[in-house]
């Protein structure tokens, strides 16, 4: 089959430097047959600065996302135009936090320029995105009260209708072992997370799977083949692959593996959103 990339990011994600024109121009030359470009919108951070209380530490210096978002559909909207027929380009945005600032996630859901919404869960509410916690300070007692925080919250987000897929539902593990070294047991979370799939698949909303941790040293997808396989027998039909590329260079990067892993936990096709509604092709 053709692949397929529905998880990236360019220039209009604070994390980002990839230039969006040469993104297309790199996910056409591939031939995908179907490009998503998801760059991020915080709903936690929706507003400028000045709207946040001094309290709010754990956000950081990043905010407005809602310039961030505008310009990011605007964009994908005009390329889209310039490359019907030549290219399946989605208009994608990941939206994390959604329970943080439901509002602003309502305004995201709005608007009908979107085609794919992906929720994301970066940081828990009250702390920092799992990408600057250091959890070397941090006893396993309070790494694991957090994770457990984490997919409670992963739990609460799949009972909305306010997104498409779940992105990258382990991701509270890339940091602590990419950058640490620490290994975690979430079998302790399985009950919640079975719970969560069953939402998901009751809803007709779905998961994706991430393939980033492949490349950057965690060594597996987000999430794994347990997770997937998981899923799939708690009813759920719609998976969606990623590569979470930030770079140009990245796009459909590892897709092929995280394919096999669809398929090994039992899926036969994969999806694509055009206009929020699901798309399927037949894993070969």
């Amino acid at each position: 089959m053709k692949l397929m990339d529905c998880h990236t990011h360019t220039q209009f994600s604070v994390d980002s430097e990839a230039d969006i024109d040469f993104c297309v121009q790199r996910a056409a030359e591939l031939g995908l047959a179907a490009y998503a470009i998801t760059d991020h919108c915080e709903c936690n951070a929706w507003y400028g600065k000045e709207h946040y209380s001094e309290d709010a530490w754990y956000l950081r210096e990043s905010f407005n996302y809602s310039d961030d978002f505008e310009k990011s559909v605007t964009a994908v909207t005009a390329l889209k135009e310039k490359y019907d027929g030549k290219l399946n380009l989605l208009c994608g945005v990941e939206l994390g936090q959604i329970l943080h600032d439901i509002e602003a996630a309502k305004i995201v859901n709005a608007d009908k320029r979107v085609d794919f919404i992906i929720g994301s869960v970066h940081q828990v509410l009250g702390e920092q995105d799992f990408y600057f916690i250091e959890y070397e300070e941090m006893t396993m007692d309070e790494i694991y009260a957090l994770l457990e925080r984490y997919f409670k919250e992963v739990y609460d987000l799949s009972r909305t209708e306010l997104f498409d897929v779940i992105g990258h539902i382990t991701y509270c593990l890339r940091y602590m072992k990419q950058r640490y070294g620490i290994e975690v047991d979430i079998s302790r979370y399985d009950d919640i997370i079975e719970e969560t799939f069953r939402n998901l698949a009751y809803n007709g909303k779905g998961i994706e799977i991430n393939t980033s941790g492949l490349r950057q040293g965690y060594g597996d997808c987000f999430p794994n083949l347990r997770y997937a396989k998981m899923y799939h027998d708690m009813g759920g039909e719609i998976i969606t692959v990623g590569s979470d590329s930030h770079t140009v260079e990245d796009i459909a990067a590892n897709i092929a593996d995280g394919i096999e892993i669809a398929r090994a936990a039992g899926f036969t096709r994969l999806a694509y959103y055009k206009k929020r509604q699901p798309y399927f092709i037949d894993i070969e």
